[in-house]
């Protein structure tokens, strides 16, 4: 690709975007470039504190069960309270409870700070995703998701490589590093945000009509809920299966963080780009594609018995990242109705936090009791099943906005969040 060309394509996906989704798009930046402990949480409880790698699962579990918790709640914060409250709230809580995880020391009190930390995470996710659906066109979304996850994995590029360099030193001062950032993101809510949730006067009868009991009686949307669960025990692995079989292997944090590294750098290089030739093909196909590779790229990884090959596997498994990411995004958002967005996007959300839950406690006790080529061969399998779920599913366009899965802006031409 000519320079010029390149600038086009840079021109071209983030011109004609409102000022607010750039103050939102920083705030993720932010909380990205922060984001140590999760990269190094596993590591921390079997390396530092000795503990079985059943435990960090369990306390990796706990933080899942955190984040089923107020996943949903989240959503009806978002459509009730607001975007902005919420974020506020939510992230204000997360720098506290992510601090003091740093200083406690007893295993039942780290289980429990963890729990607080994963409900405060993700009790901000539906109001980012609700908000940015709000300030933007539907036939801008897939280039503004993309733009966002871009972002979070630029950051997650820089603080997964830093964070096992910063473990080797300290990890305490990870977790206050990461406190700090999600602090400074509160601040750029706070200053620079305003409320972006429909008029109550215009959507209050509608909003009173979608209730959680509206969104599970929504037999489409609840279908790519789970096909999303089954996508997230793959994805989880790379943050809970993969540092503990490393580390079991006799790898250091910080070549965990050099392997994982590649998903970040993957996805700021290609994430544009591949946006752009996905956007005109078909969703369903897209969405089979991806599940194969998430499955079997972290099936290859059975295979691996140095840096480089666990760096491989990591670029098959993130093709499928990137491929999935818009795609899913964009189908969460054109079958969810304007009045509900929070509410559907809390149960989006809470597909990640149930397999936030269930996958730490799969991949420890796999590991534990037959090894982790098993859980490898596992991730094949629900990949699998999951390309099967989607071809039959997506057998028709979403009923709502479906533009927004496939169609480019006028200028040219998200994203899930992991």
């Amino acid at each position: 690709m000519s320079s010029a060309t390149l600038r086009r394509v840079v021109r071209e996906s983030v011109s004609g975007l409102p000022r607010e989704f750039w103050w939102l798009w920083t705030s993720t930046l932010i909380n990205r470039l922060g984001g140590f402990v999760a990269t190094f949480m596993a590591m921390y409880l079997t390396i530092d504190r000795g503990h079985s790698a059943s435990y960090a699962g369990l306390v990796a579990a706990l933080y899942g069960l955190g984040g089923v918790v107020l996943s949903l709640g989240g959503g009806v914060m978002a459509d009730r309270l607001g975007r902005r409250p919420t974020l506020l709230i939510a992230q204000s809580s997360m720098a506290v409870s992510v601090a003091l995880l740093g200083f406690v020391q007893h295993p039942v009190a780290i289980a429990a700070v963890a729990f607080l930390v994963g409900a405060a995470s993700s009790a901000s996710r539906p109001a980012v995703q609700a908000m940015m659906a709000d300030i933007i066109r539907p036939e801008d979304r897939v280039r503004a998701f993309s733009l966002n996850y871009w972002a979070i994995n630029l950051g997650f590029a820089i603080s997964s490589t830093a964070a096992g360099f910063i473990a080797e030193v300290s990890y305490r001062a990870g977790f206050l590093i990461e406190a700090g950032m999600t602090m400074a993101c509160a601040l750029v809510v706070f200053v620079k945000l305003p409320e972006s949730r429909p008029e109550r006067t215009a959507t209050a009868k509608q909003a009173d009509a979608v209730s959680l009991g509206t969104v599970l009686r929504d037999g489409r949307f609840m279908g790519v809920v789970g096909l999303s669960f089954l996508l997230a025990l793959i994805f989880q692995q790379g943050s809970v299966g993969l540092p503990i079989a490393m580390g079991e292997a006799g790898f250091t944090p910080a070549d965990y963080g050099m392997a994982l590294a590649v998903n970040g750098v993957l996805i700021v290089a290609l994430q544009i780009p591949v946006t752009r030739f996905i956007e005109h093909r078909d969703p369903r196909r897209l969405l089979i594609i991806s599940s194969l590779l998430a499955g079997y790229g972290f099936g290859l990884t059975a295979f691996a018995g140095s840096v480089g090959l666990f760096a491989l596997t990591v670029c098959v498994w993130t093709l499928a990242e990137i491929v999935m990411a818009p795609t899913q995004t964009g189908l969460v958002v054109a079958l969810s109705p304007d009045h509900g967005r929070g509410r559907y996007q809390g149960m989006h959300t809470m597909s990640w936090s149930v397999a936030g839950l269930i996958a730490p406690l799969m991949s420890g006790v796999v590991i534990d009791r037959f090894g982790a080529q098993w859980l490898w061969g596992i991730c094949a399998v629900i990949g699998t099943a999951a390309a099967l779920g989607y071809g039959v599913l997506m057998r028709r366009p979403p009923r709502r906005e479906p533009a927004v899965v496939a169609a480019p802006s006028p200028a040219k031409s998200e994203v899930g969040a992991a």
